[in-house]
This record gives structure tokens, C-alpha cells and sequence, in this order.
């Protein structure tokens, strides 16, 4: 429709309302009322006419008009089919198709992304933008009539959000419905896994409240970070949980009064496993058709699923040993070390006297030594004397150090503020 210059004529009720209810006329919708014993009938009001004058909008667009369009990538979706629906010319289309044949980026289009095209008013494709990862942007730009690629780092903007919401069925069934992303409730879980048991732990009702990071750049979303803080309420019970970062030795979650969430043990050096064979001293070796003890853990999984430190130490062995095949040996704090074996292949990188961190990947599953199938076999030792990890006593984390304390407090007091400010709500903010 082509709007022409008209002059159109307003018409303006000016009441004798105070100044004070006009200001509270803008403001909080929830705080809008009518005083009492004052009727609409009788605030006087005058009526003015005003003639306005509307600006002259162009009835075709400017040929070298510049615009940039976008488009989200659906199932099935080609780098074709978007430039068609951002109305790119046909020559164009099959130019850029030409060009980007060896643009690997363009072959590997992820669902839900979107491709920012800049163009003219008559179609011609100018440049083409797309995240190709959340710290990676891939800029098409047309150049002497040929489109070339360059990459570059994402400029990242952070905000954070702040969702709250009730269990009624599953933990993923709740942060769905508060639109909370699947990494943020895998976060939670694995934040609160000593403590409650996501399975079989949750009841109806239950609640959470979480505060988070989202990745942006140039306004799109570009990824999902770090959980900040976290309350849980299980079977009436409130656990909370902030991230605090002082050092390597020092990072992770704590209770709001300093506590360490985090075990000095992993459960398991696996993150997705079952136990095939327990620890115990009379089992009848598969390989070796005899009985004897078994002083270890074996957790079946798939060859080369990522195996983990399930704690902070220093590799003291990365060899082949006999039965063992494939093994890694890590000593930790105190008198305590664990053992890895029939791993396929070591980390990359992984040596004697290195430093490694707490669920850093050390290998991965394999076969290898005395064994009929792919798995784990993981031993805790005490003192270099195998332990039953399932039944011994776990020592405790190392607990924040005095001099970090003001700095924790410092990061804590503001992160237990937004969690109370979602207190009794199933609301979401942006910040």
C-alpha cells in the first residue's frame, strides 16, 4: 500500500488530572487506580484539534539501498534454499554456489541458526554472515564479483538470565516448560549429584531457581555458559549453590557459606557407563579361565568413550603393563592414587609428571591387555593397596583458603540477591 502526504487531524482530551497521576499513569502497570470517591463524570476535560503533517514515503525503493535480511536455518535446509527465501537474484545464487563449494561452513548448516545476508533493494547478495560455532564467525563478502570467505572470533556479549520453575514430572520436563536449556538442567544436576539422586530423588513440587549465562554477538545467541547460581528444593529441603574462581586449585561451586560441593572423587571415571564386574576377591577370569580377585572396577562402555581424572594429581605412569594394557596412574593428595586400564589410546598430550584436573579427558575405553570386550577397568588405591571404591570412605574437598574467603563473599552476596528475587515466582528476566 503507497501511503500519500496527508494531513490527518489528532484529537487530544487534556483533563484536569494532576501532574502526580499523570507520572503514575506511566509507571508500574500493578500500581494504576482510581482514587476513591472520584467519578469519570466529573473531571472536566477540553477538546483541541491538532492538524499533523505525515512524511512523503517513496512508492519504490531506492535501487542502492542497503539492507541486511535473515533468515533461520529449518531441516533440509540448504545454503540454496535460504538464499532463495532472502529473495537473493538467481545470478547471484549461482555465483555464491559456485564460490562457496569449498567453504566447509556452508556444507555444515546447524538447525535454529541463522544467516544474516547483506543485500541491495534488487536482490544482489553483497555479503553473507553466519556463526559457524559460538566463538567462530564466518563472513562471505563479494569481492571483484567473487565471493570469498574470512573467519574470524566472535565478539561475545554476556548476559545473564534468570529462570525459576516446578517439577512435575522430570527435571527436564520443568526447565522445558521455564525455557531453561537442556545444558543449564545437565549443569544443575551434575552441580547437586552428591546430594540428590535427579532419578529417583525428585518429587512433585519440587522447585528451582537458576541464574545463568547466555552468549550473544550482534544480538543473536550464540551459545549457552556457565551456571552462577542455583537453588534447589528437594522433598522440603533447599540446597544453593554459587560459582566462584579463584585459581586451578580453587574453582567450582560452593555453598553460600563457603562449603565445597564438589567431592575430592569423582563417583566414576565415566560419565555414561554400568558396572560389569565389581570389586571383589574371588572371580573367575573370562581371559585367564581361573579364579582370583578382582581389586578393581570395571565399567563397560563403547571403544573410545572419554575417560576421566576423578580427581586433581599428577600422572606418575602412561604405559603398556602387561594385563593392564593401556594404563594410566594418577597420584593424588595424601595417600591416595587411582588406576586406568585397557584404555584404546592415551589424551593427547599425556605424559609422566603431568598436572591433571578433575574430570579432564585421559583417554579413552578400549581392549587392550587381558580383556574380551571394550571397558574400563578403574582401581582406587590407598597407599599403592587396591580399595573398593563403591564402599570406602571418600576424603572431603579441599575447602576454601582464608585469604579467598573476602573475594567469595565479596561474589556471593550479589548472586543470592537474584535468587531471591525470584523467590515465589515461576518468572524469567533478562538482565
Amino acid at each position: 500500500m503507497v501511503l500519500m502526504k496527508k494531513n490527518i487531524r489528532w484529537l487530544v482530551i487534556i483533563s484536569s488530572i494532576p501532574l502526580f497521576g499523570v507520572v503514575a499513569a506511566f509507571g508500574m502497570v500493578a500500581a494504576f487506580g482510581i482514587a476513591p470517591n472520584i467519578t469519570v463524570e466529573d473531571i472536566p476535560a477540553q477538546k483541541i484539534v491538532l492538524d499533523l503533517s505525515l512524511p512523503n514515503i517513496p512508492q519504490t525503493p531506492d535501487a542502492n539501498m542497503i539492507l541486511w535480511r535473515q533468515e533461520r536455518i529449518q531441516r533440509n535446509d540448504s545454503a540454496a534454499s535460504l538464499l532463495s527465501r532472502l529473495k537473493i537474484n538467481s545470478q547471484d545464487i549461482t555465483n555464491f554456489l559456485h564460490d562457496a563449494r569449498n567453504i566447509k561452513t556452508m556444507h555444515r548448516l546447524a538447525i535454529g541458526k541463522t544467516f544474516h545476508a547483506q543485500t541491495t533493494a534488487t536482490g544482489e547478495l553483497l555479503a553473507l554472515r553466519y556463526f559457524s560455532s559460538e566463538n567462530e564467525q564466518s563472513l562471505v563478502e563479494k569481492t571483484d564479483g567473487v565471493f570469498k570467505e574470512n573467519k574470524s572470533p566472535v565478539k561475545l556479549e554476556t548476559h545473564i538470565q534468570m529462570r525459576s520453575g516446578v517439577i512435575k514430572s522430570s527435571l527436564f520436563a520443568a526447565t522445558d516448560s521455564a525455557s531453561v536449556p537442556d545444558s543449564v538442567a545437565i549443569q544443575i544436576a551434575e552441580i547437586f549429584s552428591s546430594d540428590i539422586d535427579f532419578h529417583r530423588d525428585l518429587r512433585k513440587k519440587d522447585s528451582f531457581k537458576v541464574v545463568y549465562e547466555s552468549h550473544y554477538s550482534n544480538g543473536e545467541p550464540t551459545g549457552i555458559g556457565r551456571v552462577l547460581a542455583v537453588e534447589f528444593i528437594n522433598k522440603g529441603k533447599t540446597y544453593r549453590a554459587v560459582y566462584f574462581e579463584a585459581n586451578d586449585e580453587e574453582r567450582g561451586y560452593y555453598t553460600p557459606d563457603g562449603k565445597n560441593l564438589r567431592r575430592a572423587f569423582l563417583r566414576s571415571p565415566l560419565k555414561f557407563s554400568r558396572i560389569s564386574s565389581g570389586f571383589t576377591h574371588s572371580r573367575y577370569h573370562p581371559v585367564l579361565k581361573k579364579w582370583r580377585a578382582h581389586k578393581g572396577v570395571d565399567y563397560a562402555a563403547p571403544r573410545g568413550t572419554p575417560v576421566m581424572a576423578t580427581a586433581n594429581g599428577t600422572v606418575t605412569a602412561s604405559t603398556r603393563q602387561h594385563g593392564y594394557g593401556n594404563l594410566i596412574i594418577i597420584k593424588h593428595r595424601g595417600p591416595y592414587s587411582t588406576a586406568y586400564a585397557h584404555l584404546s589410546s592415551f589424551a593427547k598430550g599425556l605424559r609422566k609428571g603431568k598436572r591433571i584436573n578433575q574430570g579432564a579427558i585421559i583417554g579413552y575405553v578400549g581392549s587392550t591387555g587381558l580383556a574380551t570386550g571394550p571397558h574400563l577397568h578403574y582401581e582406587f588405591r590407598i597407599n599403592g593397596k587396591q580399595r573398593n571404591p563403591q564402599r570406602i570412605v571418600m576424603p572431603a574437598a579441599t575447602p576454601l583458603s582464608a585469604k579467598n574467603i573476602p573475594a567469595f563473599k565479596e561474589n556471593t552476596i550479589p548472586l543470592m540477591a537474584r535468587l531471591d528475587m525470584l523467590r515465589d515466582t515461576n518468572l524469567a528476566f533478562l538482565d
